[in-house]
């Protein structure tokens, strides 16, 4: 018997009990559904993530009271602890970091903006720094960004995404029209070019305005602010921007020698591996789980292809006395198992595709596919088909012929 010839009749004998056979695969569809599922959206949060870190530039680093991604309860308590950044701050990094090309401060926060008796809710209110714009290298579509002095006279201006613009000033010129943020008037001087949705959230739905007047609104000590910093272009290595920043930072908090920093210092490679790490994480968690799956489906099919070799008894008769060798034997219903793990693994990858780019469609969630994984999810499909199927197989290929063809159903 040649492998084609085999293979013909493994799918003849699945589409013949087609749904013993459907039945059987759900475990290896749904095992491998999770994996690709799961791949798919940890690459694409992954691509997405290290895409927005490092649009900041590799020459970007970042000051705050505790780190972005806390992993240690320990730390992340003592962290709590320390004095919140203030603008004071911000001045001494600004003035004794010569190796900086820009220094900014960011204070996020959210609020309601309306306009007359419409509104929009969970808006983003950043108050920052002119200076934290080209860091950031913000795009605007019309109007200005903030500048020097806007922040030094505090000037109730913002600019404002396109959410505000469509929900709020729709039909008319946005530049120059009043809204009110939080309860305080606002003069819209700019709109920011249209960045759309992530993890199911508008990108913006966001009003900037000068760091000085979102102090003052609301409240100077409520949180921290956020420093950043970018080193000169002309070839300057990133370590020695952030030393100065360290130095100037703590002489300015007093923080005494030989104690730890009494705040954090992040680039974007280490924000990178410490969100690879937890991504991590959560996706060998998560391929235990669905390994589980597939285990539950191989013993399936063991038990199905048992159950089969007992049904077929006398057709395995048959063949041995038509001088089929156990080898053939072996092999055909070896090749059953394998079909139907793999049929499994072909489905589960379909699915598991159709999901992502559901939730994708749904709620915005980044997500890309891996021809690594599919080739992953048909390979272990395969594997688990030709483990599981070994025994039943030698058990159908060490049948005696005569015993077989006596064998009665």
């Amino acid at each position: 018997m040649n492998i084609a010839e085999a293979i013909r009749i493994a799918f003849q004998s699945l589409w013949a009990n087609k749904l013993r056979s459907v039945l059987t695969l759900l475990g290896v569809v749904i095992g491998v559904a999770a994996v690709i599922a799961v791949v798919t959206f940890v690459s694409g949060i992954n691509d997405y993530v290290a895409q927005k870190i490092f649009n900041l530039g590799a020459d970007v680093f970042i000051i705050s009271k505790m780190s972005a991604v806390e992993t240690n309860v320990e730390h992340f308590l003592a962290a709590e602890k320390r004095k919140n950044l203030i603008m004071e701050d911000y001045e001494a990094v600004r003035e004794d970091c010569r190796h900086c090309e820009q220094v900014g401060a960011i204070q996020s926060g959210s609020g309601k903006v309306k306009n007359g008796e419409q509104s929009i809710s969970d808006t983003t209110i950043q108050g920052i720094t002119p200076s934290m714009a080209e860091i950031l290298d913000t795009d605007l579509t019309s109007g200005r960004m903030l500048n020097e002095t806007d922040l030094n006279s505090r000037s109730a201006v913002a600019v404002v995404g396109t959410d505000i613009v469509e929900h709020l000033l729709a039909g008319a010129d946005p530049l120059g029209k009043e809204i009110h943020i939080d309860g305080q008037p606002f003069q819209v001087i700019g709109v920011g070019k249209k960045k759309g949705k992530t993890l199911g959230q508008s990108a913006d739905n966001y009003a900037l305005i000068p760091i000085t007047v979102y102090l003052k609104q609301y409240g100077a000590h409520n949180s921290s602010i956020g420093i950043w910093g970018k080193a000169l272009a002309t070839g300057v290595p990133l370590d020695e921007a952030m030393d100065e920043a360290r130095v100037a930072l703590r002489s300015q908090r007093h923080d005494r020698p030989g104690e730890d920093d009494s705040f954090e210092i992040e680039t974007n490679a280490s924000l990178l591996g410490i969100w690879s790490g937890l991504s991590n994480t959560f996706f060998m968690a998560t391929i235990g789980i669905a390994g589980v799956s597939l285990v539950v489906g191989g013993i399936v099919i063991m038990n199905i292809m048992l159950v089969s070799v007992t049904e077929r008894t006398r057709e395995i008769g048959i063949r041995k006395a038509l001088g089929a060798r156990r080898e053939d034997v072996l092999l055909q219903f070896l090749i059953e198992s394998v079909a139907l793990a793999l049929t499994g693994g072909a489905l589960g990858v379909l699915l598991g595709v159709a999901v992502a780019f559901a939730v994708t469609a749904l709620i915005g969630m980044p997500s890309s596919i891996k021809l690594w994984a599919v080739a992953a999810g048909l390979m272990v499909s395969a594997s688990v088909g030709v483990f599981f199927g070994v025994y039943p197989a030698r058990k159908a290929a060490q049948l005696d012929p005569i015993v077989a063809l006596r064998f009665e159903t």
